[in-house]
């Protein structure tokens, strides 16, 4: 496991949270540093996760003084992670759906040989817990769709739990992703396919948010959806 690792939480008025999952992911993995990538949250998330980095020296936050999608808060934290010459990063929600324990799992599958190792709820081993009929039938419709779509074998291209090695991030081409919601997941996941990465499926359990309420809904989701057909004629294209 690399020791320049950075594991970035973007945040949006998670204060409930943010100090147990930074307690968790420093437990999970002690030589990794955490960066909170905050988007100004009113809850004064930004505030408490300075508290914590003044008494952590492997906790960091960067400042974000506007919302701009998921999307956006990754991009700039990639780019920092990318300046400062980590090695390997990790993305993760900060609510707990994504399990910190498993974040040394992503990370071993970049040490045995993947570019990008994704957090899969569709892979033998992988499931959702918490989560009502619904909203399993438009996640697994929808990776279905997307996949057929993109023309594509990975399981959970909506999966936003993943760990990078850097040089892979270098070879996106940050600049020119276009997603900056929900289909942000699907767009850098197909960049790395077309880019002809190793992209491994590592199976999780997906665990519904414990506090807080859920940024994703059926009208994010279907618009991601709209997106693919774009991405395959322009991403596609491109690399065809």
């Amino acid at each position: 496991m690399s020791p320049r690792t950075l594991i970035c939480i973007p945040t949006y008025n998670e204060r409930e949270c943010v100090h147990t999952i930074v307690e968790g992911v420093r437990q999970a993995v002690p030589d990794a540093t955490v960066m909170i990538v905050d988007d100004n949250s009113p809850d004064g998330t930004g505030r408490l996760a300075d508290e914590m980095a003044a008494r952590d020296p492997k906790v960091r936050v960067l400042h974000r003084t506007t919302k701009e999608g998921l999307g956006g808060a990754y991009l700039h934290a990639f780019r920092v992670a990318l300046d400062e010459g980590w090695e390997s990063i990790v993305q993760m929600d900060a609510d707990f759906s994504h399990d910190p324990k498993d974040v040394p799992r992503l990370l071993s599958a970049l040490d045995d040989g993947a570019d990008l190792a994704i957090g899969s709820r569709y892979v033998p081993g992988g499931g959702t817990r918490n989560w009502g009929l619904g909203r399993r039938a438009i996640s697994r419709g929808g990776g279905i769709y997307a996949r057929f779509a993109l023309g594509v074998g990975i399981q959970d291209l909506t999966a936003g739990f993943k760990a990078w090695r850097a040089d892979t991030l270098r070879s996106i081409e940050l600049a020119a992703v276009n997603a900056r919601g929900y289909g942000f997941q699907i767009e850098m996941t197909f960049r790395a396919l077309q880019n002809g990465f190793n992209v491994r499926e590592v199976p999780i359990t997906f665990v519904d948010r414990r506090v807080g309420a859920s940024k994703m809904s059926g009208s994010i989701f279907f618009e991601a959806m709209t997106l693919v057909w774009r991405m395959r004629l322009t991403i596609g294209r491109r690399r065809g």
